[in-house]
């Protein structure tokens, strides 16, 4: 996997094309949610990409500084590519992501909402839930958070 994170201004306009192609796929039709998408914070936001061999976007997440929608750093838009999945993309993504988080905003807590039947998974990351579930799109997340 060959990993690009980059502020939104450095996304190339295909780089762009392919990172809402793949957030469709999957958060829109795959997850059959009606939602607005695009929702004015991807400007404001680091972008980190991985790649395949095959050059085609494998694993993607949205990484939004400190102080934009939280206090903390906030991990979103976590997504898989649907043939990239049961290969263990999904936890190269989020090594990755904590990592960059790190970097960007070293001494930040990170925050993340996440799809309630992923919360085991979040949770081999140190991220613990802050909460109660609650439903987003139809379907039950939950805040959590890790300290840094």
């Amino acid at each position: 996997m060959r990993w690009t994170c980059l502020p939104f201004a450095e996304l190339s306009v295909q780089q762009l094309h392919d990172v809402l192609q793949l957030r469709s796929e999957v958060f829109v039709v795959e997850q059959n949610c009606v939602f607005l998408e695009i929702d004015g914070l991807d400007p404001k936001t680091s972008h980190l990409l991985g790649r395949g061999d095959d050059g085609e976007i494998k694993a993607y997440a949205r990484l939004i500084p400190p102080g934009v929608k939280a206090p903390d750093a906030l991990i979103g838009r976590v997504v898989t590519s649907p043939t990239a999945r049961g290969g263990g993309t999904g936890r190269l993504l989020m090594t990755e992501a904590i990592a960059q988080c790190e970097r960007l905003w070293p001494g930040h807590a990170i925050t993340l909402h996440a799809q309630a039947h992923l919360e085991r998974f979040y949770d081999s990351f140190g991220f613990t839930p802050v909460g109660e579930q609650y439903m987003e799109d139809g379907i039950p997340h939950v805040e959590m958070r890790k300290e840094t």
